[in-house]
């Protein structure tokens, strides 16, 4: 054993105790990080705006300050960006967080030096637990890889902008940055085709151990090793034996993975976002990520089925239920008021809290009331694909409202590494697996208003395609596991 992988194991020991202490007190957690919060931003114009020197308690808060999501908060953060200090936050911003928008264009999440750190202290705890847990430590004297977006930043108005993975790029702890790859020239490059070409030559004969990035491009990164070296990715990185990865549930991507390893590897699941970084996979024998309860970030939880209600409840870590559908509301310590990030998670455990990401407020299927979500339609498509040989590169779902014959349907566009050799039987199980999830959707079955779904084979290559055709190929980026309109479908047609 090494000096370096001793030093982690005594160092992961550490992190995992201090976890502990507020992971076993969460409530009282939650409360001083709100309090914290408000002290900090009394005097700035969000909190005069919002009368903080009269909040005592989270019901105060949230009669003070509303649900807002980035239309919302746009005209604070619009002084923001244009140099104006103390608006959201104390002081003017460390970074923005660039990324791209629906109505309003380019967004810029603001990232502070109060909350910068725990962006880079999750990352490195989920490591740190993974090693506490296993005992396997012998990555750290390896080579890691992080397919991310290009750090170079740009400027505006004093602060520094750019990709969330290109900002925290710039953080890399000394110690690790002779075992990181790529190197900064190929980091640097913007262009995802010519920079995993790049990464693929530079990465071919080193000693890959921890590969980290969106499942989708890790698997761009997989195929262009496999047509280099003629083998499994296993074969080519003999020691490669930790997955970490975020964004997108990984179970869809599994059987493509274990594939193109040539053999199962651990893994770890992370959920963060520019706004924060949420929860992070501390087991590999429990179900979900440990939500982060001490990290600057307040939370708050609306059911997804009132949030479009008038006034629906808001509420806190104490007050939510195993199983049920929340949206996430945040406020942080980088100037995010009651903000709703748009994504829905399910808690899986509450001692300690546990969640998984179930999808996107936005992204479901709705045309008939069925309020399908992500994590529905992933599901799934997992269970029709259980003990066979079928394997998926990606899929989306849409419904068809208007069909040229027949019911309306749910269709689902399908990439398929390995197609199913009944195609039939393989819509059909889909099909069970959604009504036994979905009570509405059965309900819209056995009343004839929907007939069974319909698979469309999409091309080989498809999905990258069009992601290519919006601009919108590697980084951060990723396809909508559904819509309540055909948009992208319609596109992905034209492939």
């Amino acid at each position: 054993m090494s000096i370096k992988s001793t030093a982690a194991k005594l160092f992961a020991q550490k992190i995992y105790k201090k976890t502990q202490l507020w992971a076993n007190n969460p409530i009282e957690t939650q409360k001083k990080v709100l309090q914290k919060l408000i002290k900090e931003a009394k005097k700035t114009q969000f909190g005069i705006d919002h009368h903080f020197d009269q909040i005592k308690t989270q019901q105060d808060f949230a009669k003070q300050v509303p649900v807002r999501d980035y239309e919302g908060l746009k005209p604070y953060v619009d002084k923001v960006v244009k140099g104006q200090e103390n608006i959201l936050w104390k002081g003017k911003p460390l970074y923005f967080a660039k990324t791209s928008g629906t109505t309003s264009g380019a967004k810029y999440i603001p990232l502070t030096k109060e909350s910068m750190p725990f962006h880079i202290e999750a990352a490195r705890n989920a490591i740190l637990h993974y090693i506490h847990e296993t005992g396997n430590a012998d990555f750290v004297d390896g080579k890691m890889i992080f397919l991310q977006g290009s750090p170079i930043l740009e400027e505006k108005n004093g602060v520094k902008l750019g990709r969330l993975s290109g900002i925290v790029a710039h953080f890399v702890p000394k110690y690790l940055q002779k075992n990181r790859m790529p190197s900064w020239e190929t980091n640097c490059i913007e262009d995802w085709e010519t920079k995993v070409n790049a990464i693929v030559e530079e990465t071919f004969n080193k000693d890959m151990r921890v590969i980290s990035g969106i499942p989708s491009w890790v698997q761009m990164y997989f195929e262009k090793l496999n047509q280099k070296g003629g083998k499994p990715v296993g074969d080519i990185f003999k020691n490669f034996n930790l997955f970490i990865y975020g964004g997108v549930n990984y179970e869809p991507y599994r059987a493509k993975f274990e594939n193109l390893i040539g053999r199962k590897v651990d893994s770890i699941e992370l959920f963060p976002a520019s706004e924060g970084f949420f929860a992070y996979q501390d087991s590999q024998k429990e179900k979900g990520m440990l939500l982060l309860l001490d990290s600057g970030i307040f939370y708050e939880f609306i059911k997804s089925d009132e949030f479009y209600t008038e006034n629906p409840k808001r509420y806190t870590i104490g007050e939510v239920e195993l199983g049920v559908n929340y949206v996430l509301i945040i406020s942080t310590n980088a100037g995010l008021w009651g903000y709703n990030i748009g994504d829905t998670v399910q808690f899986t455990s509450l001692k300690p809290y546990r969640v998984i990401v179930s999808g996107r407020i936005k992204h479901y299927i709705s045309a008939f009331g069925e309020h399908v979500i992500g994590k529905e339609v992933e599901s799934a498509l997992q269970e029709a694909i259980i003990g066979t040989d079928i394997r998926i590169n990606e899929f989306t779902v849409a419904p068809q409202i208007t069909p040229v014959e027949g019911l309306p349907y749910h269709e689902w566009f399908i990439e398929f590494e390995n197609e199913p050799e009944d195609s039939v039987s393989f819509a059909e199980a889909i099909d069970t697996a959604m009504r036994k999830q979905n009570v509405y959707y059965d309900d819209l079955i056995v009343g004839k208003v929907l007939r069974k779904v319909v698979v469309t084979k999409v091309a080989k290559n498809g999905f990258q395609d069009y992601m290519k055709s919006i601009g919108k190929l590697g980084g951060q980026n990723k396809i909508p596991r559904l819509s309540n309109d055909r948009n992208i479908v319609d596109l992905l047609k034209n492939k």
